[in-house]
């Protein structure tokens, strides 16, 4: 394999200080107050140095999404990986937890995913940020269907599906166990909000009122929820 020349690795050193100056500029002033100006002033750059490596805003921008889509993807695919501290507890609940924990530790980056979007900034289609997603989402749906097969799935108790929205699913692509009957696709879709929503209820500070026993609560809703979803499944 051909070693990266001594240019490529400076400007990737470059790149990488850069990215950090960013995220440490959103950590203390949020997303929205992004600025390639102070960005460069912290590294001790003109922006026009910087514009060598990101030529606009929201090319920084793309990458800074793209890096924490792979960082919380990377902290839920650890949590499952890691050894199990509770053999009982169902790994799917561990993706949700770990996806969790991410999300309190870097509140302000969780933020910049999934809260107010950015004014003028619209990712790029079917670009990285959406590659990052791509993987974030196989990880859920393996740990929720794993070991269940095509017809049990496609079999699932789900709420009637209007032909429309059927066909719809139906062309959806699926990054996890292949394609996914619709059915199987519309519980997917439920266990989602309903896990992103508790986290970004939590991580928003509007459930503060529950203090310490937040983790318990968050811990037992996934349980129910995964319960309630494989219920939902055919087994016969």
């Amino acid at each position: 394999m051909t070693q990266p020349s001594l240019r490529q690795r400076r400007r990737a050193a470059a790149t990488q200080e850069i990215l950090d100056a960013a995220e440490r500029h959103i950590t203390e002033h949020g997303p929205a107050a992004l600025s390639l100006r102070a960005v460069a002033r912290s590294l001790g750059m003109t922006v026009q140095a910087l514009y060598h490596y990101f030529p606009s805003r929201d090319t920084l921008v793309t990458a800074l999404v793209t890096k924490a889509y792979d960082d919380l993807a990377d902290a839920v695919q650890d949590a499952v990986d890691a050894p199990a501290h509770d053999a009982s507890l169902p790994r799917l609940v561990v993706a949700a937890e770990g996806y969790r924990r991410w999300a309190i530790a870097h509140p302000e980056r969780f933020q910049l995913l999934y809260g107010t979007p950015l004014r003028d900034y619209a990712a790029p289609a079917d670009g990285p940020t959406t590659q990052a997603t791509r993987r974030m989402s196989s990880i859920f749906e393996r740990e929720m269907f794993d070991g269940f097969t095509t017809a049990q799935l496609a079999a699932a108790d789900a709420p009637a599906l209007s032909p429309a929205l059927r066909a719809y699913l139906e062309q959806l692509p699926h990054y996890g166990l292949g394609n996914l009957p619709p059915p199987a696709t519309a519980l997917l879709m439920s266990a989602w909000g309903h896990l992103h929503g508790l986290v970004v209820l939590e991580v928003f500070g509007h459930t503060s009122f529950l203090g310490d026993h937040q983790a318990e609560l968050f811990r037992t809703a996934m349980r129910n929820l995964l319960e309630e979803t494989q219920r939902r499944l055919s087994r016969t």
